[in-house]
Protein backbone atom coordinates (compact mmCIF):
# COMPACT_ATOMS: atom_id res chain seq x y z
CA UNK A 1 0.00 0.00 0.00
CA UNK A 2 2.86 2.26 0.45
CA UNK A 3 3.87 2.32 -2.91
CA UNK A 4 1.16 3.58 -4.94
CA UNK A 5 1.09 6.58 -1.60
CA UNK A 6 4.47 7.59 -2.88
CA UNK A 7 4.09 7.59 -6.26
CA UNK A 8 1.12 9.42 -5.88
CA UNK A 9 2.75 12.21 -4.05
CA UNK A 10 5.90 12.23 -6.12
CA UNK A 11 3.15 12.63 -8.66
CA UNK A 12 1.82 15.42 -6.38
CA UNK A 13 5.30 17.27 -6.30
CA UNK A 14 5.35 17.51 -9.70
CA UNK A 15 1.89 19.01 -10.56
CA UNK A 16 3.18 21.25 -7.80
CA UNK A 17 6.04 23.11 -9.10
CA UNK A 18 4.21 23.45 -12.27
CA UNK A 19 1.32 25.12 -11.07
CA UNK A 20 2.75 27.19 -8.00
CA UNK A 21 5.33 28.39 -10.32
CA UNK A 22 5.34 31.72 -9.02
CA UNK A 23 7.31 30.57 -5.64
CA UNK A 24 10.23 30.14 -5.22
CA UNK A 25 12.43 28.24 -2.96
CA UNK A 26 12.48 30.80 -1.05
CA UNK A 27 9.16 31.50 -0.29
CA UNK A 28 8.42 27.74 0.36
CA UNK A 29 10.88 28.27 3.31
CA UNK A 30 9.30 31.56 4.60
CA UNK A 31 5.94 29.74 4.22
CA UNK A 32 7.37 27.22 6.37
CA UNK A 33 9.14 29.18 9.16
CA UNK A 34 5.55 30.89 9.90
CA UNK A 35 3.80 27.69 10.25
CA UNK A 36 6.76 27.12 12.41
CA UNK A 37 6.03 30.07 14.54
CA UNK A 38 2.22 29.93 14.54
CA UNK A 39 2.31 25.82 16.01
CA UNK A 40 5.17 27.21 18.63
CA UNK A 41 3.09 30.07 19.90
CA UNK A 42 -1.42 29.21 19.90
CA UNK A 43 -3.47 31.96 21.24
CA UNK A 44 -6.90 30.76 22.74
CA UNK A 45 -9.78 32.21 20.76
CA UNK A 46 -11.02 36.02 21.49
CA UNK A 47 -7.25 36.86 22.34
CA UNK A 48 -5.26 36.15 19.25
CA UNK A 49 -3.11 39.31 19.51
CA UNK A 50 0.25 38.24 18.20
CA UNK A 51 -1.36 36.23 16.29
CA UNK A 52 -2.91 38.71 14.06
CA UNK A 53 -0.15 41.11 14.58
CA UNK A 54 2.34 38.81 12.56
CA UNK A 55 -0.39 37.69 9.84
CA UNK A 56 -1.71 41.33 9.62
CA UNK A 57 1.99 42.19 9.13
CA UNK A 58 3.06 39.21 6.60
CA UNK A 59 0.03 40.22 4.65
CA UNK A 60 1.06 43.89 4.37
CA UNK A 61 4.70 42.60 3.51
CA UNK A 62 3.26 40.98 0.43
CA UNK A 63 1.80 44.17 -0.91
CA UNK A 64 -1.96 43.81 0.71
CA UNK A 65 -3.79 46.69 2.42
CA UNK A 66 -4.42 45.24 5.33
CA UNK A 67 -6.92 45.93 8.65
CA UNK A 68 -6.50 45.07 11.81
CA UNK A 69 -8.92 44.12 14.84
CA UNK A 70 -11.96 43.74 12.76
CA UNK A 71 -14.51 41.97 15.07
CA UNK A 72 -11.85 42.06 17.48
CA UNK A 73 -8.72 40.25 16.57
CA UNK A 74 -9.63 39.60 12.40
CA UNK A 75 -7.36 40.76 9.75
CA UNK A 76 -8.49 41.78 6.53
CA UNK A 77 -6.31 42.30 3.25
CA UNK A 78 -7.61 43.15 0.48
CA UNK A 79 -5.77 43.16 -3.26
CA UNK A 80 -7.22 44.91 -6.09
CA UNK A 81 -6.72 43.99 -9.54
CA UNK A 82 -9.05 45.85 -12.14
CA UNK A 83 -12.21 45.76 -12.78
CA UNK A 84 -13.90 41.88 -12.05
CA UNK A 85 -15.37 39.65 -9.40
CA UNK A 86 -14.89 40.04 -5.44
CA UNK A 87 -13.53 36.61 -4.09
CA UNK A 88 -13.18 36.34 -0.61
CA UNK A 89 -10.54 33.54 1.24
CA UNK A 90 -11.06 32.58 5.08
CA UNK A 91 -8.50 31.48 7.51
CA UNK A 92 -9.29 30.68 11.04
CA UNK A 93 -6.52 31.81 13.46
CA UNK A 94 -7.23 30.44 17.05
CA UNK A 95 -6.05 27.44 19.09
CA UNK A 96 -7.34 24.96 21.55
CA UNK A 97 -6.79 24.55 25.53
CA UNK A 98 -5.13 21.14 24.92
CA UNK A 99 -1.87 20.14 26.09
CA UNK A 100 0.52 19.15 23.05
CA UNK A 101 1.91 15.60 23.06
CA UNK A 102 2.95 15.03 19.79
CA UNK A 103 6.88 14.84 21.09
CA UNK A 104 7.83 16.98 17.66
CA UNK A 105 10.62 19.37 18.07
CA UNK A 106 8.66 22.27 17.45
CA UNK A 107 5.82 20.87 19.60
CA UNK A 108 3.91 24.07 21.79
CA UNK A 109 5.27 24.33 25.16
CA UNK A 110 1.98 27.39 25.76
CA UNK A 111 0.14 27.87 28.69
CA UNK A 112 -1.93 30.49 29.63
CA UNK A 113 -4.84 31.78 31.96
CA UNK A 114 -8.31 31.53 30.36
CA UNK A 115 -11.34 33.37 31.19
CA UNK A 116 -12.10 31.38 34.10
CA UNK A 117 -8.73 32.48 35.95
CA UNK A 118 -7.62 28.47 35.05
CA UNK A 119 -3.58 28.07 33.68
CA UNK A 120 -4.47 26.11 30.83
CA UNK A 121 -1.79 24.76 28.09
CA UNK A 122 -2.62 25.83 24.82
CA UNK A 123 -1.91 24.09 21.18
CA UNK A 124 -3.08 24.17 17.42
CA UNK A 125 -4.97 20.47 17.76
CA UNK A 126 -7.37 21.95 14.70
CA UNK A 127 -4.62 22.83 12.59
CA UNK A 128 -4.91 26.60 12.43
CA UNK A 129 -1.66 27.22 12.07
CA UNK A 130 -1.96 24.98 8.70
CA UNK A 131 -4.95 27.21 7.36
CA UNK A 132 -2.82 30.49 7.73
CA UNK A 133 0.09 28.98 6.09
CA UNK A 134 -1.53 28.50 3.19
CA UNK A 135 -3.72 31.72 3.36
CA UNK A 136 0.03 33.30 3.72
CA UNK A 137 0.97 31.09 0.43
CA UNK A 138 -1.85 31.44 -1.66
CA UNK A 139 -1.38 35.56 -0.94
CA UNK A 140 2.32 35.46 -2.47
CA UNK A 141 0.83 33.31 -5.73
CA UNK A 142 -1.98 35.62 -6.25
CA UNK A 143 0.15 38.56 -5.57
CA UNK A 144 2.95 36.76 -8.19
CA UNK A 145 0.55 36.18 -10.87
CA UNK A 146 -1.75 38.91 -11.12
CA UNK A 147 -1.03 39.49 -14.80
CA UNK A 148 -3.67 35.97 -14.71
CA UNK A 149 -6.71 37.36 -13.35
CA UNK A 150 -8.98 40.32 -12.63
CA UNK A 151 -10.67 41.76 -9.66
CA UNK A 152 -10.58 41.59 -6.08
CA UNK A 153 -9.24 39.23 -3.57
CA UNK A 154 -9.82 39.89 -0.16
CA UNK A 155 -8.38 37.32 2.18
CA UNK A 156 -9.30 37.62 6.10
CA UNK A 157 -7.96 36.23 9.44
CA UNK A 158 -10.74 35.36 11.64
CA UNK A 159 -10.75 34.85 15.30
CA UNK A 160 -12.61 32.54 17.66
CA UNK A 161 -13.44 30.10 15.08
CA UNK A 162 -13.00 27.47 17.98
CA UNK A 163 -16.02 29.12 20.19
CA UNK A 164 -18.23 29.42 17.17
CA UNK A 165 -17.77 33.49 17.39
CA UNK A 166 -15.59 35.16 15.28
CA UNK A 167 -17.00 34.82 12.18
CA UNK A 168 -20.33 36.70 13.46
CA UNK A 169 -18.41 39.36 14.81
CA UNK A 170 -16.50 40.07 11.68
CA UNK A 171 -19.53 40.82 9.91
CA UNK A 172 -21.18 42.58 12.70
CA UNK A 173 -18.15 44.54 12.29
CA UNK A 174 -18.96 45.57 8.86
CA UNK A 175 -16.82 42.93 7.22
CA UNK A 176 -19.25 43.30 4.12
CA UNK A 177 -20.09 46.83 4.30
CA UNK A 178 -16.67 48.45 5.22
CA UNK A 179 -15.20 46.11 2.54
CA UNK A 180 -16.06 44.72 -0.70
CA UNK A 181 -18.58 42.60 -0.59
CA UNK A 182 -17.83 39.04 -2.33
CA UNK A 183 -19.33 36.89 -4.79
CA UNK A 184 -17.70 33.44 -3.61
CA UNK A 185 -16.36 32.63 -0.10
CA UNK A 186 -13.63 29.87 0.16
CA UNK A 187 -12.04 28.18 2.83
CA UNK A 188 -10.17 24.95 3.42
CA UNK A 189 -9.95 23.07 6.72
CA UNK A 190 -7.11 20.03 7.46
CA UNK A 191 -8.11 16.72 7.81
CA UNK A 192 -7.17 13.99 9.80
CA UNK A 193 -8.44 11.10 7.76
CA UNK A 194 -7.22 11.90 4.55
CA UNK A 195 -3.23 11.84 3.47
CA UNK A 196 -0.96 14.69 2.80
CA UNK A 197 -1.23 15.11 -1.08
CA UNK A 198 -4.92 14.56 -1.36
CA UNK A 199 -7.87 16.63 -0.91
CA UNK A 200 -11.71 15.91 -0.31
CA UNK A 201 -14.97 17.86 -0.83
CA UNK A 202 -18.92 17.53 0.10
CA UNK A 203 -21.28 19.35 -2.10
CA UNK A 204 -24.35 20.63 -0.30
CA UNK A 205 -24.72 20.48 3.54
CA UNK A 206 -20.95 20.10 4.59
CA UNK A 207 -21.41 20.56 8.41
CA UNK A 208 -24.21 20.90 10.84
CA UNK A 209 -25.91 23.46 12.68
CA UNK A 210 -24.25 23.33 16.57
CA UNK A 211 -26.11 24.26 19.31
CA UNK A 212 -25.05 24.48 22.85
CA UNK A 213 -28.33 24.04 25.62
CA UNK A 214 -28.08 23.80 29.21
CA UNK A 215 -30.89 22.43 31.23
CA UNK A 216 -31.34 23.11 35.15
CA UNK A 217 -33.51 20.11 36.51
CA UNK A 218 -35.40 21.53 39.73
CA UNK A 219 -36.40 19.80 42.62
CA UNK A 220 -37.31 19.78 46.39
CA UNK A 221 -34.18 18.35 48.52
CA UNK A 222 -33.93 16.37 51.56
CA UNK A 223 -32.43 13.84 53.11
CA UNK A 224 -31.77 10.57 51.34
CA UNK A 225 -33.40 8.63 53.96
CA UNK A 226 -36.79 10.29 53.66
CA UNK A 227 -37.62 10.39 49.73
CA UNK A 228 -40.85 10.61 49.72
CA UNK A 229 -40.68 14.08 51.41
CA UNK A 230 -39.16 15.27 48.38
CA UNK A 231 -38.99 15.66 44.60
CA UNK A 232 -36.01 13.99 43.61
CA UNK A 233 -33.97 16.11 40.75
CA UNK A 234 -31.42 13.20 40.39
CA UNK A 235 -34.32 10.99 39.50
CA UNK A 236 -36.23 13.53 37.21
CA UNK A 237 -32.65 14.50 35.28
CA UNK A 238 -32.29 10.52 34.64
CA UNK A 239 -35.67 10.25 33.10
CA UNK A 240 -35.10 13.39 30.66
CA UNK A 241 -31.86 12.19 29.63
CA UNK A 242 -33.76 8.66 28.84
CA UNK A 243 -36.50 10.60 27.58
CA UNK A 244 -34.40 13.56 24.89
CA UNK A 245 -32.71 10.45 23.08
CA UNK A 246 -36.68 9.64 21.65
CA UNK A 247 -36.31 13.12 20.13
CA UNK A 248 -33.95 12.14 17.23
CA UNK A 249 -35.17 8.48 17.05
CA UNK A 250 -39.27 9.15 17.18
CA UNK A 251 -39.43 12.22 16.21
CA UNK A 252 -37.45 13.95 13.47
CA UNK A 253 -38.11 12.50 9.99
CA UNK A 254 -35.25 9.18 9.55
CA UNK A 255 -33.35 10.78 6.61
CA UNK A 256 -33.00 14.42 8.31
CA UNK A 257 -29.45 14.35 10.00
CA UNK A 258 -29.88 15.13 13.64
CA UNK A 259 -27.72 14.48 17.30
CA UNK A 260 -28.61 15.05 20.63
CA UNK A 261 -25.97 14.71 22.75
CA UNK A 262 -25.82 15.13 26.46
CA UNK A 263 -22.34 15.63 27.45
CA UNK A 264 -22.43 16.70 31.36
CA UNK A 265 -24.99 16.11 34.07
CA UNK A 266 -23.75 18.04 38.06
CA UNK A 267 -25.72 17.28 40.68
CA UNK A 268 -25.75 16.55 44.35
CA UNK A 269 -23.34 17.12 46.93
CA UNK A 270 -23.14 13.92 49.21
CA UNK A 271 -24.40 10.45 49.62
CA UNK A 272 -27.00 11.16 51.91
CA UNK A 273 -28.57 14.04 50.49
CA UNK A 274 -30.90 15.07 48.03
CA UNK A 275 -30.11 17.99 46.02
CA UNK A 276 -32.23 20.89 45.21
CA UNK A 277 -31.42 20.67 41.55
CA UNK A 278 -29.45 19.25 38.31
CA UNK A 279 -27.08 20.87 35.68
CA UNK A 280 -27.20 18.80 32.82
CA UNK A 281 -25.13 20.51 29.15
CA UNK A 282 -25.96 19.43 26.02
CA UNK A 283 -25.02 19.67 22.00
CA UNK A 284 -27.14 19.73 19.08
CA UNK A 285 -26.17 19.13 15.58
CA UNK A 286 -28.45 19.76 12.95
CA UNK A 287 -28.20 20.92 9.16
CA UNK A 288 -31.73 22.45 8.27
CA UNK A 289 -33.03 25.37 10.61
CA UNK A 290 -36.29 23.43 10.71
CA UNK A 291 -35.04 20.16 12.25
CA UNK A 292 -32.67 22.22 14.64
CA UNK A 293 -36.14 24.03 15.75
CA UNK A 294 -37.84 21.01 16.46
CA UNK A 295 -35.28 19.47 17.93
CA UNK A 296 -35.48 22.68 20.80
CA UNK A 297 -38.91 22.63 20.57
CA UNK A 298 -39.16 18.76 21.99
CA UNK A 299 -36.45 19.31 24.84
CA UNK A 300 -38.47 22.28 26.12
CA UNK A 301 -41.76 20.12 25.98
CA UNK A 302 -40.14 16.80 27.38
CA UNK A 303 -38.61 18.69 30.19
CA UNK A 304 -41.99 20.73 31.26
CA UNK A 305 -43.54 17.23 30.46
CA UNK A 306 -41.99 15.20 32.92
CA UNK A 307 -41.60 17.89 35.56
CA UNK A 308 -45.77 18.31 35.62
CA UNK A 309 -45.85 14.32 36.01
CA UNK A 310 -43.05 14.58 38.87
CA UNK A 311 -45.96 16.99 40.25
CA UNK A 312 -43.91 20.03 40.34
CA UNK A 313 -45.68 23.32 40.53
CA UNK A 314 -44.76 25.33 37.53
CA UNK A 315 -41.92 27.61 39.39
CA UNK A 316 -40.04 24.21 39.77
CA UNK A 317 -39.92 23.43 36.07
CA UNK A 318 -36.38 22.76 34.71
CA UNK A 319 -35.03 26.08 33.10
CA UNK A 320 -34.10 25.22 29.21
CA UNK A 321 -31.33 27.81 28.25
CA UNK A 322 -30.24 27.92 24.38
CA UNK A 323 -27.23 29.65 24.06
CA UNK A 324 -27.88 31.79 21.04
CA UNK A 325 -24.47 33.39 21.35
CA UNK A 326 -22.68 30.26 20.55
CA UNK A 327 -24.78 28.84 17.76
CA UNK A 328 -22.89 27.85 14.83
CA UNK A 329 -24.80 27.76 12.07
CA UNK A 330 -24.66 24.53 8.94
CA UNK A 331 -22.08 24.64 6.14
CA UNK A 332 -23.38 24.80 2.77
CA UNK A 333 -21.15 24.04 0.03
CA UNK A 334 -23.18 25.62 -2.95
CA UNK A 335 -23.17 22.55 -5.22
CA UNK A 336 -22.29 24.73 -8.35
CA UNK A 337 -19.63 26.48 -7.09
CA UNK A 338 -18.04 23.00 -5.35
CA UNK A 339 -18.25 21.53 -8.77
CA UNK A 340 -16.51 24.08 -10.43
CA UNK A 341 -14.04 24.21 -7.88
CA UNK A 342 -13.39 20.80 -7.63
CA UNK A 343 -12.57 20.49 -11.42
CA UNK A 344 -9.80 23.44 -11.24
CA UNK A 345 -8.39 21.43 -7.98
CA UNK A 346 -8.27 18.37 -9.89
CA UNK A 347 -6.52 20.43 -12.57
CA UNK A 348 -3.68 21.28 -10.05
CA UNK A 349 -3.29 18.12 -8.20
CA UNK A 350 -4.55 15.44 -10.47
CA UNK A 351 -8.07 13.77 -10.51
CA UNK A 352 -6.58 10.47 -8.25
CA UNK A 353 -5.71 12.76 -5.49
CA UNK A 354 -9.71 14.77 -5.28
CA UNK A 355 -12.47 12.76 -3.27
CA UNK A 356 -15.77 12.55 -2.94
CA UNK A 357 -16.25 12.28 1.20
CA UNK A 358 -19.54 12.30 3.10
CA UNK A 359 -20.82 15.42 5.55
CA UNK A 360 -19.99 15.40 8.77
CA UNK A 361 -21.96 16.86 12.19
CA UNK A 362 -18.79 19.00 12.85
CA UNK A 363 -19.12 22.66 13.25
CA UNK A 364 -17.69 25.34 11.25
CA UNK A 365 -18.76 28.84 11.68
CA UNK A 366 -17.40 29.39 8.22
CA UNK A 367 -21.00 29.08 7.02
CA UNK A 368 -22.01 32.43 8.15
CA UNK A 369 -19.84 34.19 5.79
CA UNK A 370 -22.52 32.69 2.89
CA UNK A 371 -25.34 32.42 5.33
CA UNK A 372 -26.26 36.56 4.74
CA UNK A 373 -29.14 38.17 2.69
CA UNK A 374 -28.31 37.95 -0.34
CA UNK A 375 -26.60 34.91 0.21
CA UNK A 376 -23.12 34.48 -0.49
CA UNK A 377 -21.81 31.23 -3.11
CA UNK A 378 -19.45 29.43 -0.42
CA UNK A 379 -17.31 26.10 -0.57
CA UNK A 380 -15.02 24.72 2.25
CA UNK A 381 -12.94 21.61 1.18
CA UNK A 382 -10.78 19.18 3.65
CA UNK A 383 -7.03 19.16 2.96
CA UNK A 384 -5.28 15.86 3.41
CA UNK A 385 -2.93 16.52 6.15
CA UNK A 386 -2.03 12.91 7.45
CA UNK A 387 1.57 11.17 6.95
CA UNK A 388 1.23 9.09 3.85
CA UNK A 389 2.95 6.13 5.56
CA UNK A 390 1.04 7.13 9.23
CA UNK A 391 -2.02 6.90 6.74
CA UNK A 392 -1.16 3.19 5.19
CA UNK A 393 0.25 1.48 8.14
CA UNK A 394 -3.34 2.82 10.12
CA UNK A 395 -5.45 1.48 7.28
CA UNK A 396 -3.76 -1.60 6.87
CA UNK A 397 -3.65 -2.20 10.96
CA UNK A 398 -7.31 -1.41 11.12
CA UNK A 399 -5.80 1.93 13.82
CA UNK A 400 -7.93 4.77 14.26
CA UNK A 401 -5.58 7.75 13.51
CA UNK A 402 -5.65 11.10 16.08
CA UNK A 403 -8.41 13.24 15.37
CA UNK A 404 -8.71 16.98 14.97
CA UNK A 405 -8.35 18.11 19.06
CA UNK A 406 -6.65 15.31 20.14
CA UNK A 407 -2.68 16.09 21.43
CA UNK A 408 -1.41 13.46 19.25
CA UNK A 409 -2.86 15.38 15.78
CA UNK A 410 0.66 16.12 14.06
CA UNK A 411 0.38 17.20 10.36
CA UNK A 412 3.12 16.50 8.17
CA UNK A 413 3.54 20.61 7.38
CA UNK A 414 4.85 20.54 3.80
CA UNK A 415 3.09 18.47 1.51
CA UNK A 416 -0.55 19.75 3.40
CA UNK A 417 0.68 23.17 2.84
CA UNK A 418 1.73 22.95 -0.54
CA UNK A 419 -1.16 21.24 -1.86
CA UNK A 420 -3.17 23.82 -0.13
CA UNK A 421 -1.74 26.58 -2.04
CA UNK A 422 -2.02 25.34 -4.89
CA UNK A 423 -5.31 24.11 -5.16
CA UNK A 424 -6.68 27.28 -3.69
CA UNK A 425 -4.57 29.20 -5.86
CA UNK A 426 -5.59 27.60 -8.76
CA UNK A 427 -9.71 27.47 -7.63
CA UNK A 428 -9.33 31.68 -6.98
CA UNK A 429 -6.77 32.23 -10.23
CA UNK A 430 -10.07 31.09 -12.92
CA UNK A 431 -12.76 32.42 -10.29
CA UNK A 432 -11.28 35.52 -10.91
CA UNK A 433 -10.70 35.22 -14.66
CA UNK A 434 -14.53 34.36 -14.81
Amino acid sequence: MQKPLKIIIFTLFSLISIQAHALNQQDLDKIEQKYLYFHRHPELSFHEVNTSKVLADELRNIGYQVTEKVGGYGVVAILKNGKGPTLMIRSDTDALPVKEQTSLPYASKVTTVDESGAEVPVMHACGHDIHMSVLLGTAMEMRQRKKEWNGTLMLIGQPAEERGGGAKAMIDDGLFTRFPRPDFNLALHDNANLPAGTVGYTSGYTLANVDSVDITVRGKGGHGAYPHTTKDPIVLASQLVLALQTIVSREINPVEPAVLTVGSIHGGTKHNIISDEVKLQLTLRSYSLDVRSQTIAAIKRISKGLAITAGLPEDKWPIVTVREEEFTPSTFNDPKLTATAVDYIQQAIGKENVHAIPAVMGGEDFGRFGNVTPKIPSFIFWLGAVDPTVYADAKKEGKSLPSLHSPFFAPLPKPTIATGITSMSNIAIHLLQE
